[in-house]
């Protein structure tokens, strides 16, 4: 299986190719008022507005740097009703995909709440990677937000 691989700080994280729709450079954000800190704003795709989230605020509460290999990855974002839309992904250092097998995944067997969207690990030579669970970066409020905004309600 194709992930594409990016940092956030010093860690590394992959996500399934065939959950990304398209890697983009840095776009303007409209910001949502009354939101948490973690979701850098709204764009128009094509015609959908398109929350973004970013992965460094969320993650090591900073936002991430201003840099060219900072990038916004557009992924299918499925939740609840089973239908998929598109949510963004602000990471630092997307520039690089590794092939792998499902064999090569551990289970880390442990589960913390406050972090649900961290599912199993790589393990390689510079050290341990994780696979990010696109399903469960939004909490159920910030879910309930986007769909009485209309944010989430454009299936693709």
């Amino acid at each position: 299986m194709l992930m594409l691989l990016f940092k956030i700080g010093n860690e590394r994280y992959v996500i399934a190719s065939q959950e990304v729709i398209e890697v983009i450079p840095m776009v303007l954000l409209k910001t949502l008022p009354h939101t948490p800190e973690h979701i850098a704003g709204v764009f128009n795709y094509r015609g959908r507005i398109v929350p973004v989230l970013n992965l460094c605020q969320l993650m090591q509460s900073k936002p991430c740097n201003d840099n060219l290999s900072t990038r916004v990855i557009l992924v299918k974002y499925c939740r609840g009703n089973h239908t998929q839309h598109i949510l963004g992904l602000m990471a630092e250092q997307v520039v690089e995909t590794l092939h792998l097998s499902e064999s090569e995944l551990v289970d880390s067997h442990f589960q913390i709440d406050a972090v649900p969207y961290l599912g199993k690990m790589l393990l390689d030579k510079q050290g341990m990677i994780h696979c990010l669970q696109i399903e469960d970066l939004l909490s159920e409020t910030e879910l309930i937000h986007f769909l009485s905004e209309n944010l989430l309600n454009t299936a693709i």
